[in-house]
């Protein structure tokens, strides 16, 4: 499923418990790891990293490390594509004295550019532990089956207990058609109708995903802004991985003069996010 799995590093605390989650994927995929650090390379730096990587047990042969200078984000980016990097692995930041968890400025530029799966970590350990209980957003039309695809890979791999596949419909459009013209019993069966229309198209993309089979899957459908709704139900299911596609990048005027939905996520993550794109 991922065959390159780069690992983006700067020497925070957390450092250690990034490259332990990253061992652990690597075994999990099979993959071969990359180390990027866009900064000075010093002999301090370099037996820190060595010290690291030999605590964990990471044989020399599956790591390559690379040492970048220039803009964190464009090194990273550029470094991953020409190397044929399939996933990317980053922290996300723990805002001091709350328990919150948002994207910085350098990651933000990644994920806006990144043409290839980003994976962040709210908190890293340095016992890393499996991904129990996905969340996936069934989003875009064309965006969802890659989601779907991802989302139950990983799933199977896991052994995971619990797959969530979330659909948001917009309401206010029957909201807005319907009133005052039709009678109450009239506007619920219309919703129901919508609603089940939504369940049925996800459950035809599950019917066609061959890493779909085997699992228990829950398909639910969520009225209303898709990343609150996310962030609300991937707390409620105490998910420890929320799945979702990356926005497209030719946003129209109306993405740009409200925030993304992926916005809302960014500045408050509930969980553990996998970004995966368009294909």
């Amino acid at each position: 499923m991922f065959r390159k799995i780069a690992i983006a590093i700067a020497f925070s605390p957390r450092q250690q418990a990034l490259l332990a989650e990253g061992r652990r994927l690597q075994q999990l995929f099979g993959a071969q790891l990359l180390l990027v650090h866009v900064g000075e390379r010093t002999p301090d730096k370099e037996a820190e990293l060595q010290r690291q990587l030999s605590e964990l047990a990471v044989e020399p042969q599956g790591v390559s490390v690379f040492w970048e200078e220039g803009d964190a984000a464009q090194q990273i980016l550029a470094l991953s594509r020409g190397q044929g990097v399939d996933l990317l692995l980053a922290g996300a930041l723990k805002k001091e004295n709350l328990i919150r968890y948002y994207i910085g400025s350098v990651a933000r530029k990644i994920l806006r550019q990144a043409t290839f799966p980003v994976l962040m970590l709210i908190e890293p350990q340095r016992t890393p532990r499996p991904f129990k209980r996905i969340v996936i957003h069934a989003g875009t039309k064309e965006g969802a089956p890659a989601t779907i695809k991802a989302g139950c890979g990983i799933a199977r791999l896991e052994a995971a207990r619990q797959v969530h596949i979330v659909k948001d419909v917009k309401m206010w459009g029957l909201t807005m058609a319907l009133a005052g013209e039709a009678p109450e019993h009239e506007y619920s069966d219309t919703r129901r109708s919508l609603l089940q229309d939504q369940i049925d198209r996800v459950q035809r993309m599950v019917d066609q995903c061959d890493e779909c089979r085997g699992l228990r899957i829950n398909i639910k459908v969520a009225a209303g802004k898709s990343g609150y709704e996310l962030s609300k139900f991937s707390r409620q299911a105490e998910a420890d991985l929320l799945v979702t596609e990356t926005p497209h990048r030719n946003l129209n005027i109306f993405d740009r003069m409200f925030s993304h939905d992926l916005e809302y996520l960014l500045a408050d993550l509930p969980t553990n996010l996998l970004l995966v794109p368009q294909e």
